[in-house]
């Protein structure tokens, strides 16, 4: 490490699904001499690619963790973090971006600006990080990155300029032309390692030359300079490379390069934009709250010498324990200092110091101020702060979204079962948006999270990381039941044994109290029942309420009155007297016709205008009822009340039926009537479990 902060780069490489993120971070590493051979992501040669190493990512060639490495480029220091795409692994991008200082926006240059690079974009404005964009894929059949460039404008709202124009596209896709020296690249040489400098080909120079007019006058806006140059026609090099710089640094202006990373196209000239464009952990102005002054806002500088602040972004469960990425803002980590959890208070004498390259590690002495690397053997949370012993200080917490699917896993033993837990519990210590908890009703474990992706990624790692053997099922909907009508009982509860016998009847009569849960009501005069054996009765009442006779869920909106009953000097007791109003009220259950009750939810689904009547559709098949549907731009929100059972999966159709772009939200809100023809359905499947279960 050379220590030079000004020449020091935290960038993401951030996009849609199947962009080409971790092939670009591939060339990279290629390209800067970290790694001697360049590997595929759906390699058949069976390695991978660097950056994906869990064996999940292999098989399915996709990124499901963010992986941290660094490499040099012309004398910068660049430390790299790839992302995942697929929204399920939303929270990975969301603490990249929370601790890097500038981004790479790869785009596809045949889909142009996608869905989930809407996502990304909304997550790096959310945390202010500069961009550049990559418009990859040039040499696919369809490519157009000029219409992509268009898009960044009209669909994400960017400044958006173009720095180069392709030599060629699809398969005749040969180099770029550099707007800014006005000369064409070409990319020689087995791996496109050869960088081969000309002058820009006649065709091409009238589009060449109209395009720099547009980025002189986009940058302008940016440098005084740069305007008078330009109005006098003496515009230089630097002058340009300042202006855009200034630009891109306020997000005023988004860059835009071209390229193939699979072909070996156009990846030099982007590592030399990271390094010309993006800022230094100096030019980003980092807040943290001082909890002795009561969270008053502190502007941190990344100086080696002042006291430590460091912000743990991510946590994964190693081999040789706990591992935690962390960022320092300000100060240096050193090993064997000790440092201050200011969440918890508790001080940690770090240990051992190293730096990521995929899953590889290096270990170094120290991490200074601007710098990214990870600690091992320190117990806290994704998203605490770390001090120096004299400073309390916090940094502002990242956005965590709420999870949308929950589904019931059963383990298929008891070792299983321990497994499981342990699996659990790393995992939601791990990843924020996974939740699992045990439904106190059904007695079922429940795992929440993003996705039906991200569920499925976590039940395979617990079986192979974890050999938790686990099926998973529907998670069982908390169903309620109720009575409809008037029904009497009059009950007598005898049970005669050597000694002491049981003796108790009560008699009165149940109705629909549709406002209350549960009503009891005693109507007894002349002593009928003692009065101390009252009690005794309504407690036997609620136990009854407890198990409805139909599918075996909590009876809810009934009144009890009892009016009549008998007792007897010697065999009646709290207890005989219980049995009996328990006994009573199953005796006359089905007599009040009893009904059964679903959870009904309050769903509101914001989507893009043109998938109305889509989502609208979809939600009407769920025995939906619309609420009502606003306008906001060209977004639209749909509010409706769905039965909850019908919600399942619905994420996944949701996506398939917008192109992914329509997220929804759901909360409780009340318990209705089952239909019959499904009421009948739920009670015949529950006969059939019993009788399974017997």
């Amino acid at each position: 490490m050379k220590r030079e902060i000004e020449k020091v780069r935290n960038i993401g490489i951030s996009a849609h699904i199947d962009a080409g993120k971790t092939t670009l971070t591939e060339r990279i590493l290629f390209y800067t001499r970290r790694i001697h051979a360049i590997h595929d992501v759906k390699g058949k040669d069976g390695v991978g690619a660097t950056m994906d190493f869990m064996e999940l990512e292999k098989e399915r060639g996709i990124t499901i963790t963010s992986a941290a490495t660094y490499c040099e480029w012309k004398n910068h220091e660049i430390n790299i973090i790839d992302t995942p795409g697929h929204v399920d692994f939303t929270i990975e991008v969301e603490r990249a971006l929370r601790v890097l200082d500038g981004g790479v926006l790869v785009l596809c240059s045949v889909g142009g600006v996608q869905s989930q690079s809407i996502t990304v974009d909304r997550q790096m404005a959310r945390y202010n990080v500069p961009c550049i964009a990559f418009v990859n894929k040039c040499d696919r059949s369809g490519a157009n990155p000029l219409k992509v460039v268009d898009q960044l404008r009209e669909k994400l709202n960017h400044n958006a300029v173009a720095l180069q124009i392709p030599i060629g596209l699809e398969n005749d896709f040969q180099g770029v032309v550099d707007l800014i020296s006005m000369k064409a690249i070409y990319f020689d040489g087995p791996q496109g390692e050869e960088l081969r400098v000309e002058e820009i080909p006649d065709g091409l120079r009238d589009e060449a030359e109209a395009k720099r007019e547009e980025l002189i006058d986009a940058a302008s806006m940016f440098s005084d300079e740069l305007m008078e140059a330009a109005l006098e026609g003496e515009v230089t090099e630097e002058l340009l490379i300042d202006a855009v710089r200034r630009g891109t640094l306020t997000r005023g202006i988004t860059p835009v390069l071209m390229g193939s990373a699979y072909k070996n196209k156009g990846v030099q000239p982007l590592l030399d934009a990271v390094n010309y464009y993006l800022p230094n952990p100096k030019e980003v102005e980092n807040r943290a709250l001082d909890m002795d002054k009561d969270e008053a806002e502190v502007v941190l500088e990344p100086d080696p010498e002042k006291p430590l602040v460091a912000l743990a972004f991510k946590l994964e469960e190693g081999r040789y324990g706990q591992l935690t990425y962390i960022r320092v803002y300000q100060g240096t980590l050193s090993k064997g200092d000790t440092i201050v959890n200011s969440r918890t208070g508790n001080k940690v004498k770090v240990g051992r110091v190293v730096r990521m390259h995929a899953n590889q590690m290096e270990d170094i002495q120290a991490i200074p101020a601007g710098y990214i690397g990870a600690l091992f053997g320190i117990d806290c949370a994704s998203g605490d702060t770390f001090c120096s012993p004299d400073v309390r200080y916090t940094m502002t917490s990242m956005h965590v979204p709420e999870p949308v699917i929950s589904l019931a896993i059963v383990p298929a033993d008891s070792k299983a079962q321990v497994n499981m837990s342990k699996a659990l519990q790393r995992f939601t210590k791990e990843d924020p948006t996974f939740r699992a908890y045990v439904d106190h009703e059904t007695g079922d474990t429940i795992i929440s999270g993003m996705g039906e992706l991200h569920l499925d990624v976590y039940i395979e790692r617990m079986r192979r990381e974890y050999n938790a053997d686990v099926t998973t099922g529907m998670p069982q909907v908390a169903y309620r039941e109720t009575i409809t009508q008037h029904a009497d009982f009059d009950y007598t509860h005898k049970k005669q044994t050597g000694g002491a016998g049981q003796y108790g009847r009560v008699a009165g009569y149940v109705e629909p109290c549709p406002d209350e849960e549960f009503v009891f009501e005693s109507q007894i005069v002349g002593g009928a029942i003692p009065t101390e054996f009252i009690p005794s009765c309504e407690k036997g009442f609620r136990q009854a309420i407890e198990k409805g006779g139909l599918l075996g869920f909590p009876v809810t909106g009934v009144k009890v009155v009892i009016n009549d009953g008998a007792a007897h000097s010697v065999d009646s007791s709290d207890m005989a007297f219980q049995v009996a109003a328990r006994d009573a009220f199953k005796q006359i259950y089905m007599k009040a016709k009893p009904v059964i009750l679903e959870p009904i939810m309050k769903v509101a689904v914001e989507t893009p205008s043109e998938f109305q009547g889509a989502v609208m559709g979809s939600l009407n098949q769920r025995r939906g009822i619309i609420l009502g549907t606003q306008d906001e731009g060209d977004m639209c929100v749909i509010e409706a009340e769905v039965p909850l059972s019908e919600m399942f999966g619905y994420s996944t159709v949701l996506r398939s039926s917008t192109q992914g772009k329509a997220q929804f939200t759901m909360e409780f809100s009340t318990y209705k009537q089952v239909p019959k023809n499904i009421a009948d359905e739920l009670v015949k499947k529950a006969q059939e479990d019993k009788k399974k279960a017997a």
